[in-house]
């Protein structure tokens, strides 16, 4: 049993040594080089490929210059107000999430997940709920925020996020719905593409629904309150 014991300590030393050298290795890494692929990138190609689909992944990266002016207002009015004031957490908003589902009791939870927080689970970690990975979202948010940056962190979330089936990242999903570079959006568009990020397999910017319309029109007043946000040399 003693043996046992030693050779599973030596184990976990090991592990969470590599671990952490190589989850400091990709932060590092991702601050110059643009991730190639995500968790759930990966885990939705296998779910088409079980399915008998056809393999489908829409991407292309754009630098903050590639991309209006328009759509970080829009995601950071839609998604994380606070998110060049936080260090990667919105205390507030956790507060107010958790009052809202204590109220509920379960009937619809609220998340109070940053920019930050979405980029780390995008791209390190797998999208289900638990502990553990609320634990290690933490940890790379904590990562990010210190190696990337508020404008790595924005950048690396416009281009890896899902928009859609198949399709992630804005400059693909503005070329799918809008048939044009997302250099080339509108207020109006690129408040539509950030309308549908809390569930982009339900929604289409192409044909808004009445309630797509209602948190379209809610955005555009938000990013009225906001006014601008610094991103690129735009």
């Amino acid at each position: 049993m003693k043996k046992f014991f030693s050779g599973f300590w030596r184990f976990s030393k090991f592990f969470l040594i590599f671990f952490f050298a190589s989850s400091l290795f990709f932060v590092i890494l991702y601050r110059f080089i643009n991730p190639p692929v995500t968790p759930l990138m990966v885990i939705r190609l296998f779910r088409q490929a079980t399915d008998g689909q056809s393999l489908k992944l829409q991407k292309q990266w754009a630098s903050p210059d590639e991309i209006s002016p328009e759509v970080p207002l829009a995601v950071i009015a839609s998604e994380d107000n606070l998110f060049f004031e936080h260090n990667g957490f919105d205390l507030k908003a956790i507060e107010k999430a958790k009052e809202y589902n204590l109220e509920k009791k379960g009937r619809k939870i609220r998340g109070a997940s940053t920019i930050s927080q979405q980029t780390a689970k995008n791209v390190f970690l797998w999208p289900a709920r638990s502990w553990l990975r609320k634990g290690l979202e933490a940890y790379f948010t904590v990562l990010i925020e210190f190696f990337w940056g508020k404008e790595r962190i924005l950048e690396i979330y416009l281009n890896v996020i899902e928009t859609g089936s198949g399709i992630y990242g804005i400059e693909a999903a503005s070329q799918k719905y809008f048939g044009k570079s997302a250099a080339r959006l509108s207020r109006s568009e690129s408040a539509l593409i950030a309308a549908i990020l809390p569930n982009p397999l339900k929604w289409n910017p192409a044909n808004p629904t009445p309630y797509l319309r209602s948190r379209q029109e809610w955005i555009l007043w938000n990013m009225g309150n906001i006014g601008t946000v610094k991103f690129g040399k735009k």
